[in-house]
């Protein structure tokens, strides 16, 4: 694993309430420590979903699918500025019509990283402009914009990242309001 940049988290109790501060690479390592972390699905105006492929330089899920963005606010951050900053980061470009469609706590092992995941997780759903997007190659190795169907062949032909299940279960029940049809 390279060396990597110390980022700072916000730590926080189990209804979501900030209790300090932690390294990221530390709050991933067992047992995990609950920190905060958001999630975005972000949409074209066809209804059709961004997922992105994880570049192959970083160290948790490289080269997997994922939804649209996904990270850490830093401590203090509000989690939809976060959202918005790491979106242009990662895909060079704007997302609009920001709205957060719920939170969802989970504690998983990733057995390909060895990492965890133990994550107070801000669940948000967007707009993109296919043709804006830059991609970081540090970042994302690849976009692919899915219709339902799309989606569900893609979940059956390979592993997404081990928070996707998670996230999805929060953003499906709204997803026909962003025109997207899920199976």
């Amino acid at each position: 694993m390279a060396a990597q940049e110390k980022i700072l988290v916000e730590t926080v109790s189990e209804d979501g309430r900030a209790t300090g501060v932690a390294e990221k690479l530390e709050v991933h390592r067992e047992p995990g420590t609950l920190h905060r972390a958001f999630s975005l699905f972000a949409f074209d105006h066809d209804g059709r979903l961004l997922l992105q492929r994880r570049a192959a330089v970083k160290y948790h899920s490289p080269l997997m699918l994922t939804n649209s963005t996904c990270g850490h606010p830093f401590p203090g951050e509000l989690p939809a500025d976060a959202v918005a900053r790491r979106h242009q980061d990662e895909l060079g470009a704007p997302v609009t019509d920001l709205v957060e469609l719920g939170t969802v706590r989970y504690h998983v092992h990733d057995s390909a990283s060895g990492l965890y995941e133990h994550e107070y997780n801000h669940v948000f759903a967007g707009r993109v402009d296919p043709a804006s997007l830059v991609p970081e190659p540090g970042e994302v190795d690849e976009v692919v914009f899915v219709t339902g169907d799309d989606l569900a062949r893609l979940r059956a032909a390979e592993p997404f990242t081990a928070w996707f299940d998670h996230v999805w279960q929060i953003a499906l029940p709204r997803l026909a309001e962003w025109g997207f049809s899920a199976r």
